[in-house]
């Protein structure tokens, strides 16, 4: 199982409750905050919700 390294770069303010919900739920919140995950399908699913939002960078 691979794992991605994902950082919000724009902010929830003003976006539908269903994305911020998302970002908390990926355990961000707020700008610059990083986490490590792994990436299984549940995991993809949030991340292409709110993709537009974030950085995703894999790890080596």
């Amino acid at each position: 199982m691979s794992k991605v390294i994902v950082r919000q770069i724009r902010s929830g303010i003003g976006r539908a409750p269903v994305v911020r919900e998302t970002l908390k739920a990926l355990g961000l919140g707020r700008l610059n905050k990083q986490r490590e995950l792994a990436l299984n399908e549940a995991t993809k699913g949030m991340l292409k919700k709110v993709e537009y939002l974030l950085e995703v960078t894999p790890v080596k």
